[in-house]
């Protein structure tokens, strides 16, 4: 059986879930490169205790707002995983 790739596809009916999961995917991106940077620099000590401890909460609250957001609209964490067609997935 083939299974035909996930793009993000506008329907009438379904358009608020489309346009969360689209959203969410932004959303999703961007907490990505966010983990990514506070990592670097927390492994470059560049940041106090008191910053890397508020960061890594910020980044632990976000994570559980998405999941939430997600669960809302009967989303799983792969269905953010838009494919770009010859791109390939985003996330």
């Amino acid at each position: 059986m083939t299974t035909r790739p996930r793009r993000v596809e506008l329907d009438p009916d379904t358009v608020e879930r489309d346009l969360a999961r689209l959203v969410l995917t932004v959303v999703e991106l961007l907490r990505r490169l966010m983990e990514g940077q506070a990592l670097r620099r927390v492994e470059a000590g560049d940041l106090t205790e008191e910053q890397e401890e508020r960061l890594g909460l910020t980044l632990m609250l976000l994570e559980d707002r998405m999941g939430l957001l997600r669960d809302r609209f009967g989303l799983e964490p792969e269905d953010l995983n838009i494919d770009l067609g010859p791109l390939g997935k985003l996330l």
